[in-house]
């Protein structure tokens, strides 16, 4: 079965973070500028939360807040489901499914040394059943 460790060696540029001390905003205009639905929260080098697009919508469009304002730590998920590099495809579908998540950071230890997102497991997925699927038609073309 393919591991996160498979999986992160496919994905390109560096682990994006912001501080639970900046503002929203900040986390904003960083996901915006590199595309991201997710920033992984960290306070030196140890994981801290997760902040989202969805807890931005939730908790400051929805409540009237203001993003320049309020800081990443009053709107982050302190407790963000985390994955190793041992962990399976199986495990990550499992965790999204079950957690109603989009983004797993990947540690090795207590250090952050990726993150994975629904996307990086459907792609996954459907590499995975591409690769059986010619299998198949391999062997029963051999067959016959």
């Amino acid at each position: 079965m393919i591991t996160v460790k498979e999986i992160l060696k496919d994905k390109t540029g560096g682990i994006l973070t912001i501080s639970p001390q900046d503002t929203v905003y900040r986390a904003l205009e960083i996901m915006a500028e590199k595309d991201l639905g997710a920033l992984v929260v960290i306070e030196g080098e140890k994981v801290v939360g997760l902040f989202s697009e969805r807890d931005y919508a939730r908790n400051i469009v929805l409540l009237g807040k203001s993003s320049r304002d309020t800081l990443v730590k009053d709107l982050m998920n302190p407790k963000p489901c985390c994955v190793r590099l041992d962990h399976t495809l199986n495990d990550c579908m499992a965790l999204i499914t079950e957690k109603r998540t989009r983004h797993l950071p990947v540690l090795d230890g207590e250090k952050l040394i990726g993150i994975v997102s629904i996307g990086d497991v459907v792609k996954q997925y459907i590499v995975d059943k591409e690769f059986t699927i010619k299998q198949l038609e391999n062997y029963i073309a051999g067959g016959l």
